[in-house]
């Protein structure tokens, strides 16, 4: 693997008016990594030529799963245009790019989460992209607001947050609905981690959208009251912790689930076993998504191979490799990924809340954590 050549800079400092915790709850951003995989078919769309000086792209990717390694080589095989990357957390990455300024060399971003996104974007990182097969193949509620000068970022796979309970001590009629958990039959009962992580800041960013501030506030408030203990841990902690007894009630991604679900550790087999998933609020809205996605960089040199890249990722190959490599779903309707555990949670109805209505939410969320002690 090979990296773009950077100037060294400082970090740069953010201000921004909130308090401690909601900053960290801005700012304090993570990363994740994965296993591994062979490699993919050819791009099944067309791709945007590259100009002779645009045979090579530099990318700066949270995406660090060595699933994507042959996605890249066959991007190479077929466009010809070399891949230079820095793979690093979401936040390391986006305050290298602020350090770096207009003398950056990278030309596209790849991060795996709404909150993400929109912090790049407001930040003023990513380009608009105007592109047919982008918009044609990435729904509208999966991509960055079009201004008509194009969007700054685009989806590339998706994940569902569900509700999981303890078979023994929790009947599933009790939580249907994001809402349930707020219920006072439930206290001492639900388990979460950090208010302040990206995909708590999304879930709650996207209640405040269909329940009003206040309606959301009052919400995560009776999440609060209903703690099993202080919030700590990724989504696998709160799974086993739901399997053990510790929890009633938890809240995952769904990559997560299916990670445990397809693993050969007996200890993750017998957690599974011990569990019920719930798709939440069926009967409403759907359930809440969030993304994984990309976008050109203001700056990036290499801007048509950049175009040709995220093109590339918009095709059925890359995007059913996508899916498969981290238990995720396609964004494009075409492409249909092939994967029996995931098939195995059955069918569901998804919000289609716009994911840049979310993203936008963050704020309105990070001051709601604040408020009722979410940490």
């Amino acid at each position: 693997m090979s990296t773009p050549r950077h100037p060294d800079a400082r970090p740069a400092r953010i201000s921004v008016a909130l308090t401690a915790p909601a900053r960290r709850a801005l700012f304090g951003l993570a990363a994740a990594t994965a296993a591994t995989a062979a490699a993919v078919a050819a791009v099944a769309v067309s791709i945007v030529p590259a100009r002779a000086a645009d045979r090579e792209l530099n990318l700066y990717s949270a995406r660090h799963y060595q699933t994507d390694e042959a996605l890249y080589q066959d991007f190479t095989r077929t466009t010809g245009i070399r891949i230079n990357r820095i793979e690093a957390g979401d936040e390391a990455l986006l305050e290298r790019l602020r350090s770096e300024g207009a003398k950056s060399p990278a030309d596209v971003l790849l991060l795996v989460d709404a909150a993400r996104l929109w912090r790049a974007q407001i930040d003023g990182l990513f380009q608009p992209v105007k592109s047919r097969t982008l918009e044609t193949r990435i729904p509208a509620h999966l991509r960055g607001k079009d201004d008509g000068r194009g969007s700054e970022w685009f989806a590339i796979s998706t994940r569902a947050r569900v509700i999981v309970y303890n078979r023994q001590t929790v009947a599933p009629d009790t939580v249907r609905n994001y809402e349930d958990l707020a219920n006072p039959a439930l206290k001492g009962k639900v388990c979460t981690r950090s208010g302040a992580h990206p995909y708590m800041l999304s879930l709650i960013g996207a209640m405040s959208e269909h329940l009003g501030e206040a309606g959301a506030q009052q919400w995560a408030s009776g999440v609060v009251a209903n703690f099993a203990r202080p919030p700590r841990g990724g989504d696998t902690d709160q799974i086993k912790a739901v399997a053990s007894g510790e929890c009633g009630v938890a809240l995952t991604n769904t990559y997560y689930l299916v990670r445990m679900m397809r693993s050969d550790s007996p200890d993750d087999k017998a957690a599974v076993a011990k569990i019920g998933v719930v798709w939440p609020n069926q009967a409403s809205w759907g359930t809440h998504v969030n993304i994984s996605g990309g976008g050109v960089l203001k700056n990036a040199p290499h801007r048509e191979a950049a175009i040709a890249f995220m093109e590339y990722l918009a095709s059925d190959s890359a995007q059913i490799y996508l899916a498969n490599g981290n238990n995720e779903w396609p964004v494009v309707k075409t492409a249909v990924a092939r994967n029996p555990a995931l098939e195995a949670l059955g069918p569901f109805k998804a919000d289609d809340l716009p994911i840049a209505s979310i993203g936008r939410a963050q704020i309105t969320a990070a001051k709601i954590i604040d408020r009722v002690g979410w940490r």
